[in-house]
């Protein structure tokens, strides 16, 4: 237990010392452009440290689950726990999240927290996480779109599309078979088991945000279409 406290407070202390470096070097910035830096670093590390827990280290998450924690999934785990609640904390102290946010931070802390107090089903929390995380890079790269005045462009277009693509294609879809192989099978325990349906369920609310906004900005574009059609239809009828 004493361990686990030592480890989760280096992990915690890493994200915080590097979030206030970044302030520092970065200091015209705002503090949430800084502390966005952190969740990119973050959702990149994790991702590339998951794909090869899962890809190539092992085992296979989908056959799986339910197996002893290695020692590169407890240090992916770790990392993620500290980060998750440096950003909590940063959360709630400047209050930029709303509930549905906070509910996705905290069940993933308690299902991080639950891999390693049992000892077991690390792969599968490593599988939510890189699923998880892979469409976070897209999340941030549209904020600082948003922030640089770029986001009404081709490339605005292009990052909303990839992530909408990718939270459907493997949060839901990839993600909804974790789901059905961490129920049937009868190694992982019950907590971790009820942990899943939870942080599944959670990505179905956000999911049906995720369909509204791509409606929303979808009709706004045609309705933008269609009013440059006239225009131009118009200005080419004066010019004869």
């Amino acid at each position: 237990m004493t361990l686990f406290l030592v480890e989760t407070s280096c992990s915690l202390i890493g994200w915080l010392s590097l979030y206030i470096l970044l302030c520092y070097v970065n200091g015209k910035q705002g503090c949430e452009w800084n502390c966005r830096l952190v969740t990119l670093l973050h959702g990149v590390l994790i991702v590339c440290v998951t794909a090869y827990i899962g890809f190539v280290d092992g085992p296979w998450p989908f056959t799986y689950p339910g197996t002893e924690n290695t020692p590169l999934q407890m240090l992916a785990l770790l990392l993620s726990l500290g980060y998750f609640l440096f950003d909590m904390a940063w959360c709630v102290y400047f209050r930029t999240e709303g509930p549905v946010m906070l509910a996705h931070h905290t069940l993933s802390i308690l299902g991080i927290v639950s891999a390693l107090g049992l000892g077991e089903s690390g792969i599968e929390v490593c599988a939510v996480l890189f699923g998880s995380e892979i469409t976070n890079p897209l999340l941030q790269a549209r904020w600082f779109l948003k922030q640089m005045g770029r986001y009404d462009s081709l490339t605005g277009d292009a990052v909303d599309l990839l992530f909408i693509t990718l939270y459907a294609f493997v949060r839901m879809g990839i993600g909804g078979r974790m789901l059905y192989c961490e129920l049937a099978s009868p190694k992982p325990k019950m907590v971790m088991k009820w942990g899943g349906v939870a942080i599944y369920g959670l990505s179905c609310v956000f999911m049906v945000d995720i369909a509204r906004f791509a409606c929303r900005k979808t009709r706004a574009k045609y309705k933008r279409w269609q009013e440059q059609r006239k225009l131009d239809s118009a200005n080419g009828h004066t010019g004869k």
